[in-house]
Order: structure tokens, then sequence, then C-alpha cells
């Protein structure tokens, strides 16, 4: 064997990688002097890419099949080099190959929380969270915009950054959008979407993209979450003037219960207090000298509101709040329907009436013996 033979032999000849760690982005191939044999081969397997580095500059770009390093196929490489259609000499230039898989399980998340101005609950807060996937979309620019030298690139070097624009995004979009925060919660996937296609241009920049972009949670304040729970159980609860009478009248049906034996007692004073004014009064109704003044008329009781409905030039109605509520519940009533009702300045939209309002937000079961 001769020298040439010798030296010839001491290059590599096969170029390839292999990666079981699940979280490298880029590897550089390591050999000393980055010398590589001319006609040697590259192998790059699905889910990668091969980038040649020669004298500081981007060069040839290798998707995945298998390459026999000759001019012909290394066109930028061979005028970088000058290169004549004889040369077989090795050259020196430093390969990265770049895992163009999709890196899953990433979190993303609010630090503080985002203020924005709800059409139902006026200005608010409301903290986010989710997880995202990341994907190596253009693997030059991605090499030269973020990774640089770097040999060993992983996906823990880039997710702290992109979490910061996920955020910077879905704070502006939201805000932007107008979207009501009980939606929000209703309508995720599609929020995501939103989020993801203002990312996408920004992402592009350095060469990656994000395929899927999930939101698994949108939270109110402690107190804000409380005030809505008090209003959802106020709507449950329907007319809370029935509502307490109703509860009255179960106190005084539970026999030997504290509740039971107060309103007894209650009751018997009222009754004594009654016999004694007629006592006092004397068998011919005449009233004593410090006679005690009348108690106050009670306030009338509140008015019942039935409203009409304008649809398709026609009007329905009247109807009643229960009413209603179940046409909200069956779908025949939405917040963009048309209602009046006696004292109202034209008509105007369910959703913008305060009292039919909080039907669109809690929705409560038919009422019995419907």
């Amino acid at each position: 064997m001769g020298i040439f033979d010798f030296l010839t032999g001491e290059f590599i000849d096969v170029i390839h990688w292999t990666d079981d760690t699940r979280d490298t982005m880029v590897w550089r191939f390591e050999r000393e002097g980055h010398e590589i044999k001319y006609g040697a081969k590259l192998t790059v397997r699905e889910g990668q890419a091969a980038v040649f580095v020669h004298e500081g500059q981007l060069a040839d770009v290798f998707m995945p099949g298998l390459y026999m390093l000759e001019t012909n196929n290394m066109p930028i490489m061979t005028t970088l080099q000058h290169w004549d259609h004889g040369f077989k000499s090795p050259f020196k230039s430093e390969i990265y190959f770049v895992n163009t898989t999709r890196f899953g399980d990433l979190k993303w998340g609010t630090k503080n929380p985002i203020m924005l101005r709800d059409p139902e609950f006026g200005p608010t807060r409301l903290r986010a969270f989710g997880t995202y996937t990341v994907k190596v979309a253009d693997p030059a620019v991605f090499l030269r915009e973020i990774v640089g030298t770097d040999g060993e690139f992983t996906r823990d070097e880039i997710s702290y950054q992109i979490r910061n624009i996920i955020v910077q995004e879905f704070s502006r979009t939201i805000a932007a959008s107008g979207i009501p925060v009980l939606d929000m919660a209703a309508n995720t996937g599609d929020v995501g979407k939103l989020i993801a296609d203002a990312i996408d241009p920004t992402m592009q920049q350095y060469g990656l993209t994000i395929p899927e972009l999930y939101i698994e949670n949108i939270s109110l304040p402690p107190a804000v979450e409380k005030a809505l729970d008090e209003r959802t159980s106020r709507g449950v609860a329907g007319n809370l003037d029935d509502h307490m009478k109703w509860k009255a009248a179960e106190a005084m049906t539970m026999e030997g219960s504290a509740a039971g034996n107060a309103m007894g007692m209650g009751m018997g004073a009222g009754l004594g207090m009654q016999m004694g004014n007629m006592t006092m009064a004397g068998p011919w109704g005449a009233r004593p000298h410090a006679a005690l003044p009348a108690p106050p008329a009670p306030p009338p009781p509140p008015v019942e509101h039935v409203w009409h409905i304008a649809e398709g030039g026609e009007v329905s109605g009247p109807f009643s709040k229960a009413a209603m509520g179940r046409k909200v519940t069956d779908g025949s009533l939405s917040r963009e329907s048309m209602v009046w009702t006696q004292g109202q300045d034209g008509w105007m939209k369910a959703e913008e009436v305060t009292e039919l309002a909080h039907l669109f937000t809690v929705m409560p079961p038919p009422p019995p013996g419907t």
C-alpha cells in the first residue's frame, strides 16, 4: 500500500448520526481537523438534515438520503473551493446534523396576570398555561440565527425563548380579540390556533415552526372566581323572593329543629301581643292612652316583566322570564335576538338587557312539571 493510499484511509469515508437523547436539536460531526475524504458517503436519516459549513460560511444542505460527496452534488461547496473537475483531495468542513422531528411536551404559562377589558366583567386579569410542540422548518436559518457554533444544541436552550414569545403573543392576541372570558374557556382550541398563527411569523425568522399549541387552562383571580360562583348560585336559585319564601316554609315544617322552634316562638310572641292589645282595648273597644303605633305597610311586590321577541319580521310573546330561560336552553333565543318589554326604550339585543344577560352565562335546568 502506497503512502497516498495510507493517508487516504486515515480520513472519514462514512458520515452519519444516530441520536437516542430525544432532546438534541443540533449535533456537530466531530473530526480532528474536520478533514473529509472526497467521495465519502453521507447518510441522512428521516427526521434529519445535514448542513455543511465551510470556512465559516453556510454551504450545502442535505435532506434525508444517501449521498456520495463529490462535486456534482455539492454545488455551493464546489463554488466556495474553486474545485476543478479532477479534484480528489480531502477537504475541511464542519457538518451539523439538525433534528427536524417534532419536540413535544414543552410547557408555557403566564408568570404575571394579563390585563384585558372583558365585555361582560369589565377590566379584569387572567392567567393561562398549556403545552406546545416545536419543529425545525429551515435548518440553515436555524443554524445561522440560533445555534451558531454550538456543537450540541438541545431543546432546553431554546424553550425559554419560545415560551416568552408565546406569552407575549398570547397577551397581545387575547387583548385585541374581544373574546369574553367565559367564551375563552369553552373555545380553547380556537384560541390556541389564533395564538399559533400570530406566533408563526416570528418563528419563521428563527427557522422554526409551532405545529401545535394547546391551552390547558384559563383562570381568573380568586376574588373574581368567588364573585362568579355567587352569581351562578343566584342564577340557579331563580327568583330570589320565591326562593326565600320557600326556605322559610321549609324551616317551619322542620319539626323539632332549632329553626322550627325559633319560628314557633316568634309566632307565639306575635299572637301574645295581639291578645294583649285586645285585652287593653276593653269590651267596648276603647283604645288605651299609650297605644302602640301601627306597623308600616310592606312595599309592593316587584313587577314581573314579560318580553316580546322579534324574529324574521314577526313578533312573538309575551314570554315570562322562566320561558325566556327555557328558550335559551333549547337554542331558540340567542344573545343577538331582539327583545322588548314594557318601559324599555325600543328593541334591544337580549345580551344587552341586564335582567336577561345572566341567562346566557348560567342556564338553569327546566322547571319541574314541564
